[in-house]
């Protein structure tokens, strides 16, 4: 493991964004998303998980990349997992990185986000050790298209990897082209605490996008649950102020996604851990002391993501109006008490 990375701390307003797969219930295309950034006053915003019918086209990404300049909008987007389910699906896999690599250098963004799997059970059969080497094969593979189109790989902090294990593909894969995509709503899945992430992979952060939860004590174990920005258990205002001093040129995305019953942590529970062997005590202590202090969420909410299950027609109308809300109250929360946003 190298000896990390020497960045100078961030002064002045941190410009301020949205993730656009937080409003994906609304179907809006690519315009629709742009203009409706620009009407909150924002600085920036994260294409990400585009539904827009001509997403692949490279005229649209022409078209994309003028029209957030018209808007004065900076924009990053994002790609797919990396890991293939086995070996036969590793060449659809590069294919698609290498057409991320292509699309986001042609909508002129610097970045393009990846991640290794949705969470721990979508991992291909093998150790956590072998789909990091895997990852970095991977990420070497495309090291030159990158480089040659100014394009940085920013792997998501997601429900796969602690943020230690994120470190090590980062400086493994090179720093020159290899960064990270700091989210600090996936933390809590693999029993970390959002802060420890920041502190660890702060320096190497490309993009930084804001998602509160839920922690607390189960009697089955730890809960968590995504909340509406500033209404949930994580201090954000030492997470900011933590951002500002370990980051370096960043934007800061707003990024709720709500509507998702509690996930368990069931820590009692012998046959758990082994698919957790790497965690250390010390981090899991500072872990279960978030959970001590949290306590579940009180607020309304209607649940929108049932797995395997489609939304209800009736329940869509409810569920869109949700979306547009908990963005809209979280860009508040981010604004007046983060203080975060050039615009604003």
């Amino acid at each position: 493991m190298g000896a990390g990375v020497a960045r100078a701390g961030m002064t002045g307003p941190i410009p301020m964004g949205l993730n656009t797969y937080c409003l994906r219930a609304l179907r809006w295309n690519d315009a629709q998303l742009l203009d409706y950034c620009a009407s909150q006053r924002l600085d920036a915003v994260f294409l990400q998980d585009s539904l827009d019918a001509k997403r692949d086209e490279p005229e649209h990404w022409k078209w994309v990349r003028g029209r957030a300049k018209e808007l004065g909008l900076h924009l990053e987007t994002g790609g797919s997992s990396l890991l293939p389910k086995d070996a036969a699906e590793m060449d659809a896999k590069m294919k698609a990185l290498r057409r991320n690599i292509e699309r986001a250098a042609g909508m002129g963004c610097g970045l393009v986000r990846t991640l290794l799997a949705s969470d721990r059970a979508s991992m291909p059969a093998g150790t956590i050790e072998q789909h990091m080497e895997t990852a970095v094969k991977m990420l070497r593979a495309v090291r030159t298209q990158a480089m040659d189109a100014g394009v940085k790989l920013a792997i998501e902090v997601h429900k796969d990897l602690q943020a230690r294990e994120h470190r090590t593909i980062v400086e493994t894969a090179g720093k020159e082209y290899v960064g990270t995509y700091l989210d600090t709503g996936n933390p809590v899945f693999v029993m970390e605490d959002p802060m420890q992430t920041v502190e660890v992979l702060g320096p190497y952060a490309l993009t930084v996008h804001l998602r509160d939860s839920v922690v607390y004590e189960h009697p089955k174990g730890i809960a968590v649950q995504w909340v509406p920005l500033g209404e949930g258990t994580v201090d954000f205002k030492a997470i900011v102020a933590k951002v500002r001093e370990v980051c370096s040129g960043v934007h800061i995305y707003i990024k709720p996604i709500t509507g998702r019953t509690p996930y368990v942590h069931p820590i009692y529970d012998d046959a758990y851990w082994k698919i957790f062997p790497e965690v250390k005590a010390p981090d899991f202590a500072r872990f279960l002391a978030l959970a001590k202090k949290g306590r579940p969420y009180e607020g309304h909410v209607v649940i929108e993501d049932h797995q395997g299950v489609p939304i209800p027609a009736h329940f869509l109308p409810a569920i869109q109006f949700q979306q547009r809300e908990h963005m809209e109250r979280s860009i508040g929360y981010a604004r007046k008490v983060l203080g975060l946003g050039v615009r604003s």
